[in-house]
């Protein structure tokens, strides 16, 4: 019987000819990621009581993004353990203040295709865009990897998503995400694999494919995952990753999936999904114009390069609401500095755009300009649990970014597409 994708990584990683699902296996680690805020302030400990250096600092990836900016003492000094961390150990991947993770990882050129990774964070399954196995570990057992470079794991089953079609101008993947959150539910696919295949996958860019892995983590899934082609070549290229088609890293044909769903990628509207859980997706006509407070553009599912030239496309020329405010938190310093250089930041200021430094914002509700009491924000994060991003009265839907920025023209939950029908019909 044929192997899947990451059976195939997985059974590479834990050099075995092959696996099946349910078996439990021993692999060794590529790569390992860990940030400000479950790194070494959970890890250092983990490893002194253990009386062990990490096995290869050569292997491991540091990026502070949680605690940014530091505005408080809590802060700086969480910022300051993890940089002290970095230069006792030797961490020579280490990138402070240069973005989110996940977004930092490959803009970095450290994924390629076959890779087996674990990450310190629940939405590590973005890696999976590049082929790689990349999945989120707690800080016991990433302290565990950091002291022997090897994990276990109960092997996965996977779960086929076909993507058919083309988008429209106007959706997005994160629109794919939330209808397949609505469709398959929170924990739909617990710790199983969801693989994107079907002709669909080849009009999505990188940053594109990012998003879809990114959020299988709202289904429960233990990662999401891509098989590489000419795209991922192309961005590997442009990104300085030493990758040159190596390796069979694609599902073979007779490969056994727990389940199989497609979706049409013709016939999918803007989706929104309601307070307080990405399952409550619907298409964005059925949400009644809801109003809005704050607009928010940011996380790792909706403030990357593409995110912001998304936003854009709707903003030029125009205003947001006077009574909605609307946030901007690239998600790293490279995709800050090309909205610089491309016109797009300046499009996004002279609509009203207040713009923070690029980091997690208040996405996981750590630091910055959190909800405030009651306040409603529209958001092109990946979750909306209740008091998440601020107060517990506070009240989150999640878009993508041609959603958000449409809504924060009129204020209330709008369809992109009315906005760029009407610059096509004016042009």
């Amino acid at each position: 019987m044929g192997q899947t994708l990451a059976e195939k990584i997985i059974a590479r990683a834990a050099r075995r000819k092959s696996v099946s699902p349910g078996e439990i296996v021993t692999c060794q680690v590529d790569l390992a990621m860990i940030h400000d805020s479950g790194g070494p302030r959970r890890v250092a400990p983990l490893l002194k009581r253990l009386g062990v250096d990490v096995w290869d600092p050569d292997k491991i990836v540091l990026v502070s993004d949680h605690f940014v900016p530091a505005e408080d003492e809590i802060s700086k000094s969480i910022l300051a353990q993890t940089r002290d961390w970095a230069r006792i150990n030797a961490i020579k991947n280490f990138h402070d203040l240069e973005g989110i993770c996940h977004v930092v990882l490959p803009e970095r050129g450290h994924l390629k295709p076959g890779m087996f990774v674990a990450g310190g964070d629940s939405h590590s399954p973005t890696g999976g865009a590049f082929g790689c196995f990349m999945f989120g570990v707690g800080a016991t057992d990433m302290g565990g990897i950091m002291a022997t470079g090897e994990t276990w794991i109960r092997v996965p089953a996977t779960i086929r998503i076909d993507l058919d079609g083309e988008l429209e101008k106007g959706v997005s993947a994160k629109d794919i995400n939330l209808a397949l959150c609505g469709r398959l539910g929170m924990g739909g696919a617990k710790y199983q694999v969801v693989e994107f295949s079907g002709n669909g996958i080849a009009s999505l860019s990188m940053e594109e494919r990012m998003t879809l892995c990114n959020m299988t983590a709202e289904l429960g899934a233990m990662t999401g995952i891509i098989a590489p082609d000419d795209v991922t070549q192309t961005y590997l290229d442009r990104v300085g990753a030493d990758w040159a088609g190596g390796g069979d890293w694609r599902s073979d044909p007779g490969a056994s999936y727990l389940e199989h769903h497609r979706l049409d990628l013709n016939a999918l509207e803007p989706q929104v999904a309601a307070p307080h859980s990405p399952a409550n997706a619907a298409p964005v006509t059925n949400m009644g114009n809801a109003r809005i407070d704050r607009a928010y553009i940011g996380g790792c599912t909706g403030a990357k390069l593409g995110d912001l030239h998304m936003a854009a496309d709707i903003l030029k020329g125009k205003k947001i609401a006077p009574d909605t405010r609307l946030m901007v938190v690239p998600a790293s310093t490279r995709a800050l500095a090309e909205t610089k250089a491309d016109g797009t930041h300046a499009i996004l200021s002279d609509a009203g755009a207040t713009f923070v430094a690029s980091g997690c914002g208040i996405c996981a509700g750590y630091v910055g300009d959190l909800l405030g009491e009651n306040e409603v924000c529209l958001s092109t994060t990946a979750r909306n649990f209740q008091g998440r991003m601020g107060a517990a009265s506070s009240e989150v839907y999640l878009a993508s970014p041609y959603t958000v920025a449409a809504s924060a023209i009129i204020g209330r939950i709008t369809d992109p597409r009315e906005f760029l029908k009407a610059q096509d019909d004016a042009s």
